[in-house]
C-alpha cells in the first residue's frame, strides 16, 4: 500500500479479531438490561469490567495512559471519554457506553448509545438513528479500492443533511494487537480521497455526530469531551476487517441490539 505502517493482517487475524469483537459485543448485550433511569454508572463500569475478566478477557482502557475506568460512558452533551463514577442516569437522558476489552492480546472496539427511560426527546431520538445510520452508511463504502476518504463522505453527507454536524477532534483508528494504530478514520471529508483500503487492514469506524455545532472541549479531568455549544451528541462504533468484497464486522451485537429501543432477549 501507499501508506507501509498501515497493518495488513491475515486469516489467523481475522480469526483472533473475530473472538475479540464478539466479546465486545457480547459485553455491551450483557449489560444493556442495567441501562436503566437511576443506574450509577460506576456500577455499570464494574459490572462490565467483571464480566471481561470471567469470558477471559482484560479491559483495556483501564490504565490505557492513565484512564481510570474499564470502560467509558458519556452522557448527552459528553462527546466521548466520559469517566463512569458516581453519576447516575436520568430519564430522559442518551449515553454512550464505549467498551475494549482484549481477549488473546487481540483488542475488540465497540460502542453503542442507550435511551434512557421513556422521556428522551425526539430530537435525541433522532440524532441516535441518525447517527447508527452513519455508522452503517460508512461500513458500507468499506470495499479494496474504495478510500477512507468514501468513508467520511458517506458519514458526513448524511449528518448534515439531517441538519447535524461531525465531531472533527476525534477519530476512528487501526486496532488489533494494539488498541490505536494507523490508519486514523476521519468521519468528514471528500469522496476519493485518502488511504485506498487493502484486502487485510482492520479499523473501527465511530462516528460522533452533534445535534448543534462540531466544536468540543476537553474538560480539566484530561479525558471527558463535551460540546462547546452544549448539544447533544450520539456515537457508535464498529470495529471491522477489510475483506475481498467488502467489510467484515467483528463486533455485531450477537442479540440484535443494533440500536435504540433494545427488546430485551432474557
Amino acid at each position: 500500500g501507499e501508506d507501509d505502517s498501515i497493518p495488513i493482517h491475515g486469516e489467523e487475524d481475522f480469526v483472533a479479531m473475530r473472538k475479540a469483537g464478539r466479546l465486545a459485543a457480547e459485553l455491551l448485550d450483557y449489560i444493556t438490561p442495567y441501562v436503566v433511569p437511576g443506574a450509577r454508572t460506576g456500577d455499570l463500569d464494574e459490572m462490565c469490567d467483571a464480566f471481561t475478566k470471567q469470558r477471559g478477557g482484560i479491559s483495556a482502557p483501564m490504565g490505557y495512559r492513565g484512564y481510570p475506568r474499564a470502560t467509558c460512558m458519556s452522557i448527552n452533551h459528553v462527546v466521548c471519554h466520559g469517566i463512569p463514577g458516581d453519576k447516575k442516569l436520568e430519564e430522559g437522558d442518551i449515553v454512550n457506553i464505549d467498551v475494549t476489552p482484549t481477549l488473546d492480546g487481540w483488542h475488540g472496539d465497540a460502542s453503542r448509545m442507550f435511551n434512557i427511560g421513556e422521556r428522551v426527546s425526539l430530537k435525541a431520538r433522532k440524532l441516535v438513528d441518525v447517527t447508527y445510520e452513519c455508522l452503517m452508511l460508512g461500513i458500507e463504502q468499506v470495499k479494496p479500492g474504495a478510500t477512507l476518504g468514501d468513508v467520511a463522505h458517506a458519514i458526513q453527507k448524511h449528518a448534515e443533511d439531517a441538519g447535524f454536524s461531525v465531531v472533527r477532534d476525534f477519530c476512528g483508528h487501526g486496532t488489533g494487537k494494539v488498541f490505536h494504530c494507523q490508519p486514523s478514520v476521519l468521519h468528514y471529508g471528500a469522496a476519493g480521497e485518502g488511504v485506498v483500503l487493502e484486502k487485510g487492514m482492520i479499523f473501527t469506524i465511530e462516528p460522533m455526530i452533534n445535534a448543534g455545532k462540531y466544536d468540543v472541549k476537553v474538560l480539566s479531568d484530561g479525558w471527558t469531551a463535551v460540546t462547546k455549544d452544549k448539544s447533544l451528541s450520539a456515537q457508535f462504533e464498529h470495529t471491522l476487517g477489510v475483506t475481498e468484497t467488502g467489510a467484515e464486522v467483528f463486533t455485531l451485537s450477537p442479540k440484535g441490539y443494533e440500536r435504540p429501543p433494545y427488546n430485551i432477549i432474557p
